[in-house]
């Protein structure tokens, strides 16, 4: 209940305080990317519930001559770069808080077609809500291996508390300043999850 809370406080003061950056991120997309403005997917929630995710949209709509859309490195641009290493991608994301889809601090939400490939551990990562930001986004963020990430998600499930959730955001913080972790080398982001094969049984 504290968690619940002090997710509606702090995510609502954010919107209303951020909201002159809020509008001008939104028309700066519109300008440089088009519309949609905003970023819609289906992700997994708390009990892996499916929830449409918000975010600003931060690449552009390029398609290759089958139809299918470029990779994302083709599709991402200098301001959607910049719209991610800022973090200001997520802001649209605390209307997911309110909602109560998601919190401000848990494991990551990731893709729905994740969630057969995981160990029945890995999947513990969706008895919390998934965060905004979290233990593994602190650690490393997307410069860590898949295996490493979900360590780090099921080890934030056990350890789980309000204090732990505010040093996590006082890292957070920290990350965001420093940029660090934003992409994996050789991505523009990270790579694909594609199960565990036999070396990696310990999760």
């Amino acid at each position: 209940m504290v968690k619940r809370i002090f997710d509606i406080i702090v995510s609502s003061a954010v919107l209303v305080l951020a909201f002159p950056v809020i509008v001008l991120v939104a028309l700066s997309v519109r300008i440089f990317l088009g519309s949609p403005v905003l970023f819609r997917q289906q992700r997994p929630g708390l009990q892996g519930k499916p929830f449409e995710l918000l975010k600003f949209r931060s690449m552009r709509d390029a398609m290759a001559p089958d139809g299918s859309p470029l990779p994302d490195s083709k599709r991402l641009t200098d301001f959607g770069k910049f719209l991610r290493k800022s973090s200001l991608d997520e802001l649209p994301s605390l209307l997911n808080i309110l909602k109560g889809e998601m919190s401000l601090v848990g494991p990551r939400p990731l893709l729905m077609q994740y969630m057969e490939l995981y160990s029945p551990e890995q999947n513990r990562r969706h008895d919390v809500r998934p965060g905004l930001t979290g233990w593994a986004q602190v650690n490393g963020r997307n410069d860590i291996d898949w295996q490493e990430k979900f360590r780090l998600d099921v080890e934030y499930v056990n350890k789980k508390s309000f204090w732990f959730d505010c040093k996590i955001l006082l890292l957070t913080v920290k990350k965001m300043l420093t940029a660090e972790g934003v992409s994996k080398a050789g991505h523009c982001t990270t790579d694909v999850f594609t199960g565990n094969d036999s070396k990696n049984t310990n999760i």
